[in-house]
């Protein structure tokens, strides 16, 4: 089998990329990340992908594909701040078209965009997933407090995209399975100013939250084909 992982650079990308190496099912794993920087390993091959450049993106399914058609792709990319002026927003006031653009543009656009030039590539038939790491405050329905306007909506945006790849690829390959995950409060860069908060056993390390999620990704049937799961492998709503 050979897995993509997308966000190689980063702490879940890295730890998903270690954790299925060490799975002796797993022959090739391809880490790719905007610097190409990543785990290594005689498992492992690594390259440059920019989920803002679409021709990056093109490039890298084409040499995944000279080896072979990927089983498993994960994104496992995000962002919700960063030192432009990206920040979750509290109110509607706080709202603005930058942030908006830069938020889906690496937790929306990106991922489809994978998903534009991945799933061709992946097996016609047997069981095959393709995974984007999403997140709870993206379910719609289960919207309690409100806020995180950019953040959410791009999660919500992307669930909506997973879904629609498990209808079209369900018509190409009846065990294809598409999903959303949510690994949990992770300690990374991506969550580090906003930790305060989250009780201690709450906050998984990225090793505890890779662990988790192949555990949910070894566990998932075509039944579940567009839906989302958390860390637990329990359902989200939409």
């Amino acid at each position: 089998m050979r897995a993509v992982v997308i966000g190689a650079s980063g702490g879940i990308g890295a730890a998903l990329i270690e954790r299925l190496a060490a799975k002796d099912e797993f022959e090739n794993i391809h880490g790719f990340s905007r610097s190409g920087e990543g785990p290594v390993g005689a498992k492992l091959t690594l390259g440059r992908l920019d989920l803002v450049n679409e021709a990056s993106i093109e490039q890298a399914a084409a040499d995944v594909a000279k080896a072979g058609a990927p089983d498993l792709v994960i994104v496992a990319s995000g962002l919700l701040s960063n030192t432009s002026g990206v920040s979750p927003e509290k109110s509607y006031r706080h709202q603005s078209v930058d942030a908006f653009e830069q938020v889906f543009a690496v937790n929306t656009f990106g991922p489809a965009l994978v998903a534009k030039h991945f799933l061709p590539i992946m097996p016609r038939s047997g069981r095959a997933v393709f995974a984007a790491l999403s997140a709870r405050v993206g379910s719609i329905s289960d919207n309690r407090i409100g806020g995180w306007h950019a953040y959410r909506a791009s999660k919500a945006a992307l669930n909506m995209l997973i879904r629609n790849y498990a209808i079209e690829q369900a018509r190409r390959n009846d065990q294809f399975i598409s999903v959303s995950l949510h690994p949990g409060t992770v300690d990374t860069a991506l969550s580090k100013p906003f930790q305060s908060a989250v009780p201690d056993k709450q906050l998984f390390s990225a090793q505890q939250a890779a662990s988790y999620l192949i555990d949910v990704i070894d566990g998932l049937t075509a039944a579940d084909s567009g839906k989302a799961f958390d860390w637990a492998g329990k359902e989200i709503p939409a």
